[in-house]
């Protein structure tokens, strides 16, 4: 760094001296907040910036209000600057005085501040064996003429902080003197009592720096606590309009947020801590200190300090503060900010490489998976077909891949072969990747049974049904769980791909989220940002979703991804170019809409707007016609994708009676909240309905898991599994009953269908238990291998039901029910089932995306 400028943090010399991107270099040269900036920042920039077309407020009101909230002292002893540093010079010129006394080591500023004013300086050095601990009484004898007196609490570069009783104790002894006190690291100290309030000796000044406390020290804003007369000629010193209105808006909502400045003082003991043993280690004497940075002698071996320095940051692009020009320093010292714990471990790496020491393997940073998140800007963005290409596109080209997803929210779930539950999407996605279901890949499953709760699966196990409140109190332990279960998965792989869920910009849910932003932090993930651009609106919900990030998570967004696309995408230029202005960021791919893809839904959205299924009848007479009633609590109505591949099939969506018609099948599909549902048929008119049409015979009605039980008599739930509901009548249409019982059955399942002998394949997820009426004794339909029943039929077979989800998955048996349907309508049976197989559909999904994505681009962006 030049001469002119011997400060840390000028990080584009810091590049240009390292020879790489600003974006590559850690600056622990300057000390500045290690949490980044508050999460409003962006907020009220934005907010204020209609404001700047007027000059700002020459008397920065709202900001001096509020540090007079804050601290407690009237308007008139305040004065605010562009940063500490122009308060600095200006002052020495307001006081008169022709002295400066300056205890050091010390910020090198105070001196050069005092020299350019005139002032003859008297340094009063500290010692090292003392820790380089600031003794007032030691400087009585050099205070007998009017003198500024600079101190530093705590202090730069020592982090020393000077009691405030001692201070005033001093000032009161020499009132002739001016003790001017730089708190700019106060906020960083556990219970700091500042000198600021109103009760202020009037010899004594306060400097107060709002950037380094708020991570913005690009913005330049300060402030004096005097007494009025001093903050008079102060002020007069500074040029007008000295602090701008972005600033002054950032200071006034800063000074109020004591939150931020809380868990800012929570952290940094731990952090700093951490710090302060690694450097130990290595073989530095670190001087305890209270603030966000450590003084260091480095070991007696080592190079001199500009050497060491020099070497970090050209060889591992760490740029610390060499300390050699500090007066009454020498070249055996560093100062090393406190930062964030994967950002210490990068600089004792750093070190320990430059130091030859023995530990440096100890101190490489632990070797993260590569890996890439998509996050949408809304829910049925597309992310989890996204993902799924990218898994397959990933293992095509020879890489172990993984799927992740922390925490899922859906009906639509399966069973792994070891009887775990899992989402179905990550089920899809395990094998795009060629790898079997793992519940690690989704190791937290909320299934709605309410607008307000949900059955919570932890590791393919469910562990309760919980309300919002509850479950919020929960999520630490479901995150803590999620970490695990991503670590372990991730070893074993060369690249995860991960998926959020709704939105990272739900500001609501920020604070305990463990499925976007808090996730990708925890793997290290690059983010791709998913918009749907069929629906519309996509670059104002990319734009507003950055907007409603904080800094560290827009730092995580790598680029954006138009989904669903109809169209030239040459169209989008001006739009594309228009948001790499606006954030930086550039759109990597635009993703085609993709025709009848074949894939499974992630949940129920896609299938209640109707985007899964019409819900009028066939055009064709010659199609069969299968009605699928819509219940409010629908689960795993992915059970029908498999009839929907079929040419001769028209699956249609039903919700009330008026839309039932005479179908030839109706289905009642799965469902979380079976008694409400159940209810809910009933009010809808729709259980008469069907009720009616069974009784004709020519419709055959068909009970998948929950839609078997409702089939029967009566549901039972005692316990209160699902709903409030203690017992509801069933449709009668079955001489079967069940209960709910509190242990849940998860299997992977083969079952045999009696009538045909065909084999069947799937999985159980049910809490009920189903017994035969011995009044009127259904037939068995459906019998698992080893014989027991898990399905049951009217004895003309019209009417029938099973637990087994992905019953039509089997192509033969697919067939086989169709044609039956067939011939009732008297139309010649099909021979061949349409191959029901995920296997064409994630190659074609992989094509699409190699084909819209530099996938090479994205791969090195991650690591790979």
């Amino acid at each position: 760094m030049s001469e002119s400028f011997p400060h840390g943090g000028n990080l584009r010399a810091l590049a240009e001296a390292a020879g790489r991107n600003p974006a590559d270099i850690l600056d622990a040269s300057a000390s500045i907040n290690p949490l980044g900036p508050p999460p409003w920042l962006r907020q009220v920039i934005s907010a204020a910036t209609g404001e700047l077309v007027h000059y700002p407020d020459p008397d920065a009101t709202e900001l001096i209000a509020a540090a007079c909230e804050r601290y407690g002292a009237p308007a008139s002893h305040f004065v605010a600057g562009g940063g500490t540093s122009e308060i600095l010079y200006a002052l020495p010129r307001a006081t008169g005085l022709a002295r400066a006394v300056i205890p050091t080591p010390c910020y090198a500023d105070y001196a050069t501040a005092a020299h350019k004013s005139g002032m003859d300086i008297r340094r009063v050095p500290a010692v090292e064996f003392d820790d380089f601990a600031v003794h007032l009484d030691r400087m009585e004898g050099v205070l007998r003429s009017p003198s500024l007196v600079i101190l530093g609490s705590p202090g730069n570069p020592t982090g020393k902080v000077i009691p405030a009783p001692d201070i005033v104790d001093m000032a009161s002894r020499h009132p002739q003197c001016l003790f001017l006190v730089d708190e700019a690291f106060a906020d960083f100290v556990p219970g700091f009592a500042s000198l600021a309030g109103a009760d202020r000796p009037y010899n004594v000044a306060v400097l107060l720096s709002l950037t380094k406390s708020f991570a913005i020290p690009g913005l330049r804003l300060g402030l004096l606590a005097a007494s009025p007369d001093l903050a008079g000629w102060v002020r007069s010193k500074l040029p007008p309009w000295s602090v701008n209105t972005l600033a002054q808006a950032v200071g006034a909502r800063g000074l109020a947020d004591t939150g931020y400045l809380e868990a800012t003082r929570q952290a940094l003991p731990g952090l700093r801590g951490r710090l302060a043993d690694g450097l130990t280690k290595l073989g530095f004497s670190v001087l305890p200190g209270a603030a966000n940075f450590l003084l260091a002698r480095l070991p007696a071996e080592a190079s001199p300090s500009g050497e060491v320095c020099r070497r970090v940051l050209a060889g591992h692009g760490v740029a610390l503060r060499d300390c050699a020009n500090f007066h009454a320093l020498s070249d055996r010292f560093i100062r090393v900010a406190v930062r964030r714990e994967d950002e210490t471990d990068r600089i004792l790496a750093a070190l320990a490489g430059v130091l030859d020491s023995p530990l440096a393997p100890s101190f490489a940073p632990r070797r993260r998976t590569p890996a890439l998140m998509i996050q949408g800007t809304a829910s049925n963005a597309g992310k989890s077909v996204l993902c799924a290409g990218l898994c397959r596109l990933l293992a095509r080209r020879g890489l172990r891949v993984a799927p992740f997803k922390s925490q899922n929210m859906s009906l639509n779930s399966g069973v792994t072969a070891d009887g775990l539950e899992m989402g179905r999407a990550q089920i899809v996605q395990a094998r795009a990747c060629r790898l079997a279901p793992d519940v690690r890949m989704n190791p937290v499953l909320l299934k709605p049974t309410s607008d307000v709760g949900s059955q919570v699966i932890v590791l393919g196990k469910p562990v309760g049904v919980m309300r919002v409140g509850e479950y919020i109190k929960y999520k630490p332990q479901a995150f803590a769980a999620a970490r695990d279960a991503y670590d372990a998965l991730a070893a074993d792989v060369d690249v995860m791909v991960l998926e959020g869920a709704g939105s990272p910009a739900e500001v609501n849910l920020q604070a305990h989220d463990m499925v976007n932003m808090a996730m990708a932090a925890h793997a290290g993930a690059k983010v791709l940002l998913a918009a749907d651009i069929d629906r519309g609106g996509a670059y104002a919900a990319l734009l507003g979703t950055m907007e409603c990030l904080a800094e560290a998570d827009r730092a995580r967004v790598v680029g954006y991804l138009l989904n669903r696309f109809r169209g030239d995408p040459s169209l989008l230029a001006p739009a594309n170019t228009f948001l790499r202005r606006a954030t930086g960021r550039d759109v990597v791919g635009v993703v085609p809409w993709i025709e009848n893809l074949g894939l499974p839904e992630e949940d129920s959205v896609t299938f209640k707007d109707g985007g899964t299924l019409p819900t009028a009848p066939p055009d064709d007479p010659d199609r069969l016609d299968i009605a699928v009633v819509d219940l409010p609590r629908v689960s795993n109505f992915t059970d029908l994708d498999a009839l929907a591949v079929e040419p001769d099939v028209h699956l249609r969506r039903v919700r009330g009676a008026s839309e039932l018609g005479r179908p030839d099948a109706v289905i009642l599909p799965g469902s979380k909240n079976t008694l409400a549902d159940l209810a809910w048929l009933g009010e809808t008119g729709l259980a008469a309905a069907i009720t009616a049409l069974a009784g004709e015979g020519t419709t055959e009605v068909v009970g998948i898991c929950a839609g078997l039980q409702m089939l029967g008599t009566a549901v039972a739930d005692p316990l209160g599994l699902e709903s409030g509901r203690a017992r509801e009548e069933g449709l009668g249409l079955l001489g079967i009953s069940t209960e709910l019982a509190a242990a849940k059955t998860l299997a992977a399942t083969r079952a045999v269908h009696a009538d045909s002998k065909l084999a069947l394949r799937g999985y159980e997820i049910h809490h009920g238990l189903t017994v035969p009426d011995n009044a009127t004794p259904p037939r068995i339909a459906v019998t698992r291998e080893d014989g027991s029943p898990m399905g049951y039929a009217r004895p003309d077979g019209r009417v029938w039901g099973a637990y087994l989800h992905g019953i039509f998955d089997a192509d033969a048996f697919r067939r086989h029910f169709l044609n039956a349907l067939r011939a009732r309508r008297n139309l010649a049976p099909i021979a061949n089932s349409t191959p029901y197989d995920l296997e064409p559909a994630l190659d074609r999904l992989a094509d699409v995306l190699e084909a819209h994505l530099d996938l090479p681009a994205l791969l090195r962006r991650v690591g790979l």
